[in-house]
């Protein structure tokens, strides 16, 4: 089986195209829990600090 970001002749997507199909991926992701979503673009926006903050939520009470 062929790996999803490769194409039939074995080369890598270009970067340009593995975002693009990452944002996709993200896209599907309707049933994690909207905090998890923010975090995680918050992450990907390169705003560690309060992906931090927003993790921290996120972590169990007991």
């Amino acid at each position: 089986m062929a790996h999803p970001c490769s194409d039939p002749n074995g080369w890598a997507w270009p970067l340009a195209q593995q975002q693009r199909h990452l944002n996709q991926c993200w896209a599907l992701e309707c049933d994690i829990d909207p905090m998890i979503l923010r975090a995680r673009h918050l992450r990907h926006q390169g705003a560690l600090p309060q992906a931090s903050c927003v993790e921290q939520e996120l972590l169990p009470l007991f």
